[in-house]
């Protein structure tokens, strides 16, 4: 059997993407697949080694990599594993191009994919399911221009300061601002609005960061909860990514129902976007009270990534858990054969 692997994307996690996509691509059983590691550019061009690449539709539930030019024969593939972070990869797009192309493939589907990315619309859902966020105002870059003064009394009335502006379709801390008072509001949604046309604006959680990890289809494995150490003002791309910028504790030095109560809101997080696959819920906890963040539906992926450390807390292995989202994959691929005209 021949698994593609993509990493790479045209999102700003481009670098990140490679390097999981790399250790994904390493995990893999090579006894048991065939590993095709493709490349996808910063302008959207997939490569199969130094040939330029299309997945196309096959017969039954396989794909062909079909080269676009100097001939030679499609490569048929039998599953595809995007580890494709941020927009044109965690979005929705690729997995709705791996159903169009009947091919299964692995981690959350095109709803929850779209969901996870979307962070207002995450919103909107979580709120919905009952789940606890801080307080949090959504806005369009059109609202800004038209009525700025307008913005500023609002989320001086609903969110107070200090406060965080965010794109609302981004990851790695990208286009992020602390806004500690209404004359920091101004640039930090210039900055936001650059990456998006939708930002929020939260409240800023005075607490720790914690995270739980997840793994299944419809009854997720919940990790221990993680809680992120570091000595930046808050957990910008700095230190997420310089070399100790932060560490992790597995377990969090949490009372044991802060530990049970965050495994049973990421698993509700989980559940009310429809899920499957893997995924990592983002906490803020305020002495004892815990409110979801963010759910990432293809998190950071290498085997020293907060994900894989999570899942390790419960004893799981790397290439257990690449092993294991290539059958989650698989099952459900075949559960909903059923469903489909």
């Amino acid at each position: 059997m021949r698994i593609a692997v993509l990493g790479g994307g045209r999102s700003s996690e481009h670098d990140v993407s490679l390097a999981s996509a790399a250790s994904v691509a390493t995990a893999i059983d090579q006894g048991r697949y065939e590993v095709l590691e493709v490349a996808i550019s910063r302008d959207g061009a997939w490569t199969l080694g130094d040939a330029p690449v299309a997945l196309v539709p096959a017969a039954g539930d396989q794909a062909w990599l079909m080269p676009l030019a100097g001939g030679g024969a499609p490569v048929e593939i039998d599953l595809v594993f995007p580890v494709l972070h941020g927009p044109w990869g965690e979005d929705g797009t690729v997995q709705g191009l791996c159903e169009t192309v009947g091919v299964p493939y692995v981690g959350a589907d095109v709803a929850a994919s779209a969901i996870g990315m979307d962070k207002a619309m995450f919103h909107v859902v979580a709120v919905a399911a009952g789940i606890p966020r801080v307080q949090t105002l959504v806005l369009t870059h059109r609202e800004w221009l038209d009525d700025a003064a307008g913005v500023r009394e609002r989320v001086a009335r609903e969110i107070g300061y200090p406060a965080f502006a965010k794109p609302a379709r981004l990851g790695s801390s990208f286009g992020i601002s602390p806004v500690p008072d209404e004359q920091a509001l101004g640039p930090a949604l210039q900055l936001a609005f650059a990456h998006d046309d939708k930002a929020l604006v939260e409240r800023r959680a005075m607490g720790r960061e914690v995270e739980v990890g997840l793994l299944g289809n419809d009854d997720p494995h919940a990790s221990p909860l993680g809680e992120i150490i570091h000595e930046n003002d808050w957990y910008d791309h700095d230190a997420k990514y310089r070399e100790g910028g932060m560490r992790l504790e597995v377990p969090a030095d949490v009372p044991a129902q802060v530990q049970d109560h965050a495994r049973e809101l990421a698993v509700r997080a989980w559940k009310a976007i429809g899920c499957s696959g893997l995924a990592r819920v983002d906490f803020f906890l305020e002495g004892d009270d815990l409110y979801v963040s963010e759910i990432n539906t293809i998190p950071g992926f290498t085997s020293t990534s907060v994900w894989g450390r999570l899942m390790a807390g419960d004893g799981f292995t790397y290439p257990e858990l690449v092993q294991r989202l290539i059958d989650l994959a698989f099952e459900r691929h075949e559960a909903r054969r059923a469903y489909r005209g």
